[in-house]
């Protein structure tokens, strides 16, 4: 037995080439220097890890159905957060940001832009009074519900209106006190699907 408990890598070291006469007198130090080799990788691993989070990308799981068919419950998603450095969303980009009302992440895809006029009449969107919006990406709820109308209104400057594909069973622009996302509150646009399988949502 031991007098005392090893509690560095020293100390386990030492305890290692005790009894050990033959072995080389630099032996103790190399296993230092790997040691210390292997601690810098990870310690340099867990800031870049970190630097990639806080800074580059949203590493997101989807809790509910509100984008389906695109985007189902519990995938999980990549946002990039340096899209819109030098550009601002455009329609249809799907987007990860930090609900008006209440703060909460959330996934939508953005339909109006600063400066038009959005209005939902029977489920169909109208921007600037004109209908023809794509449809192909739209999942309709019982019956084709397509959720709550929606009366012509202004998308301020510097913001924008969103919606979920799952137009039926949404919480959106439709539904918040405050309907439009403020640009600041935009974390990211989602590029890819990674789980379960790969699909990009670049052009979904």
């Amino acid at each position: 037995m031991y007098d005392f408990e090893p509690k560095t890598a020293r100390d386990i070291i030492e305890l290692a080439t005790e009894g050990a006469p033959d072995a080389p007198i630099n032996m103790k130090e190399e296993l230092l220097a790997e040691v210390y080799s292997w601690a810098k990788v990870i310690v340099f691993a867990l800031i870049f890890a970190v630097f990639l989070n806080f800074f580059v990308i949203v590493n997101a799981t989807v809790p509910t159905g509100s984008m389906e068919p695109t985007i189902r419950v519990n995938d999980r998603i990549i946002a990039f957060r340096l899209s819109y450095m030098f550009s601002e969303p455009e329609r249809y980009d799907i987007i990860v940001f930090r609900a008006p009302d209440d703060g909460v992440m959330n996934v939508k895809r953005v339909i109006g832009l600063p400066g038009e006029t959005v209005r939902i009449t029977g489920g169909v969107v109208y921007i600037n009074g004109v209908g023809g919006l794509r449809t192909d990406f739209i999942r309709t709820g019982p019956m084709g519900y397509m959720g709550p109308d929606f009366p012509e209104t202004l998308v301020p400057e510097g913001h924008f209106f969103v919606l979920g594909d799952y137009r039926g069973n949404s919480r959106d622009s439709r539904d918040w006190t405050n309907p439009f996302v403020e640009g600041r509150r935009i974390q990211g646009r989602a590029v890819f699907r990674y789980f379960p399988g790969f699909r990009s949502l670049r052009n979904s």
